[in-house]
């Protein structure tokens, strides 16, 4: 989650001009979506894009340290949990990826009759909570048993919870974005993430844009000297996601990381601006997820109310899906940001953000946690940015101890659904993406977003894979592609410029095949979205007449040419 989260306005301004929207913009969704609240002073720009005369960057504000608002109060509640005298409370925020649960509650924030949760005889209240507080605050108020969070600000948060005393779990994933977050440019000279070097990009720190840069720099083939030429300008929270489009807009950037409804406003304010690289090809990268206190999961009078919670959510998702105008009139009905955009934008604007995610039903839920014999994308998703923000020093005590993955998400709920439901786990099963060489040729028109380089190891002029080689593969190249769902790929061998070119080019072209074949046996990587090419040592990404100049000496600068690498081509 985006910790320190703001409030949700209660008076509508007049929107007038670009600096009036970015205000409306932030005080009503993204402040509360991914603010930090009391967030130190960061590279500031104001609303036409200027920063203040003598601003400086900054860290901002820890996320998971932030002030509770005045309305988080323990609510006065009696009977059992989930009765209308005392309902499951969950908090939200207004963001369209929550409208089945809102559908689902008969289009309103608490529970109405003949809704879907009525018929479960289910009472839920969703909370917009004026200043979202830490899941900490939440518990020990009483003020929501649950709340959402997403999979990597959830492996932020779980740590600075159980430091506090407290613990909770994930109990169903709601949605996954599929082109809701992007890093765009409006520089005609940015068309990959490696030219992102020397360029300023605008963005929000500790959300999960942030995570997502990071996650494509250190996965790029940018030496670690252009990675560190990459600005980062972090837009100071209170002007949130609306600040940094503003920044976009003004021209005062060169690139900047965005996710709906800014993106698109974004994108269509800006002649020629273009998304570098998305969620619509990371497609198995950002998740949120419903987590809940743990003191609660584990009464067993509330497995009955937890099990129902979660099945009509997903009862909303089916719901939604098959009407997602019903969808939007859940968002405008209780969410006074959506009734102010649906107003400016048009309806046809609202739904149309419903094409950047996935409402996750309990397939997909089958899916993502890997219980249909695949992957667990979740967990993958929850390590690796419990990695990122440590290294980041974005947690409160950096000392906290790691939790582990399969800790952070209760099983059971998705389990029983699944053994009343044996269809979904079939569908889970199938392939979410469909690859063919006539798809491969076509993204493969354009630039490569991201360049992944791999030191896969062979001996001396052989092209045969060691068990460390593959243990390589295994551990840096698969989880790329798995992140990267509906990508195809390049797959090239590489060599320093030692030797003769032309056995150089055709060692390459071998030792590329060798890994492809390992890939599609091991891992069943589908043979028609990787193509193999053998460029010896014609593609240096160190020069190796100056490995100085890239901060390298002659080995390293060498070590990487000779990689294997991957390339990232959207469809």
């Amino acid at each position: 989650m985006k910790y320190g989260l703001g409030p949700l306005t209660k008076i509508l301004l007049v929107l007038i001009g670009l600096a009036a929207l970015a205000s409306i913009g932030w005080n009503f969704f993204l402040k509360e979506r991914f603010g930090k609240g009391g967030a130190g002073p960061a590279v500031v720009l104001s609303p036409d894009g200027k920063a203040p005369q003598g601003s400086t960057g900054s860290t901002a504000t820890t996320p998971g340290t932030a002030t509770p608002g005045k309305g988080d109060k323990a609510p006065t509640a009696s009977g059992r949990l989930g009765s209308a005298t005392n309902p499951l409370r969950v908090s939200l925020v207004s963001f369209h990826g929550y409208a089945p649960a809102l559908l689902a509650n008969g289009n309103s924030l608490k529970t109405q009759p003949g809704s879907i949760y009525a018929k479960l005889g289910a009472n839920i209240e969703f909370v917009i909570n004026d200043d979202i507080p830490t899941l900490t605050t939440l518990f020990e108020s009483k003020a929501a048993q649950c709340a959402w969070r997403t999979s990597d600000f959830w492996a932020q948060e779980q740590p600075n919870l159980r430091n506090s005393g407290h613990d909770a779990k994930a109990i169903v994933i709601v949605d996954n974005t599929q082109g809701a977050d992007a890093v765009i440019a409006r520089d005609p000279a940015i068309q990959k993430i490696e030219d992102l070097a020397g360029k300023n990009v605008a963005l929000l720190q500790y959300t999960p844009s942030h995570g997502m840069l990071i996650d494509a720099i250190e996965s790029s083939s940018m030496t670690a000297r252009a990675k560190k030429q990459v600005k980062t300008i972090f837009i100071k929270a209170e002007e949130g996601t609306a600040g940094v489009r503003a920044a976009f807009v003004a021209g005062n950037v060169d690139a900047a990381v965005l996710w709906d409804p800014d993106l698109s406003l974004a994108l269509r304010e800006v002649k020629g601006s273009r998304v570098v690289y998305s969620t619509k090809t990371a497609t198995n990268l950002i998740y949120d997820v419903i987590v809940c206190d743990q003191r609660e999961l584990a009464k067993p009078e509330n497995l009955e109310l937890f099990q129902k919670f979660h099945d009509g959510w997903l009862e909303g998702v089916t719901a939604a899906r098959a009407n997602p105008d019903q969808a939007v009139d859940a968002l405008i009905a209780t969410k006074e940001y959506f009734k102010v955009l649906a107003s400016k934008e048009g309806k046809p604007f609202v739904k149309g953000l419903f094409t950047n995610l996935v409402w996750t039903d309990l397939a997909d839920n089958a899916r993502i946690l890997g219980l249909a014999g695949g992957v667990n994308h979740y967990e993958r998703v929850y390590a690796r940015f419990d990695e990122i923000y440590r290294a980041a020093g974005s947690l409160a005590n950096p000392k906290s101890p790691v939790v582990t993955p399969q800790d952070s998400y209760d099983y059971r709920f998705v389990k029983a659904a699944l053994q009343r439901n044996v269809k979904a786990t079939e569908v889970a099963a199938q392939p979410t993406q469909t690859f063919s060489e006539q798809g491969r040729a076509t993204a493969m028109a354009s630039p490569a977003a991201v360049t992944k380089p791999v030191a896969v190891s062979f001996a001396s002029g052989s092209s045969e894979l060691s068990k460390r080689a593959q243990q390589v593969i295994d551990k840096e190249m698969v989880p790329f592609i798995e992140n990267n769902g509906s990508a195809y790929f390049e797959l090239s061998g590489n060599s320093d410029s030692v030797g003769s070119a032309s056995a150089n080019q055709a060692l390459s072209m071998v030792r590329a095949k060798a890994v492809a074949d390992y890939l599609e046996k091991q891992w069943e990587i589908p043979k028609a979205r990787l193509r193999v090419s053998g460029y010896g040592s014609t593609r240096p990404l160190c020069d190796e007449r100056n490995p100085s100049g890239a901060d390298m000496t002659l080995e390293e600068c060498r070590s990487l040419n000779r990689s294997t690498r991957l390339a990232v081509f959207a469809r």
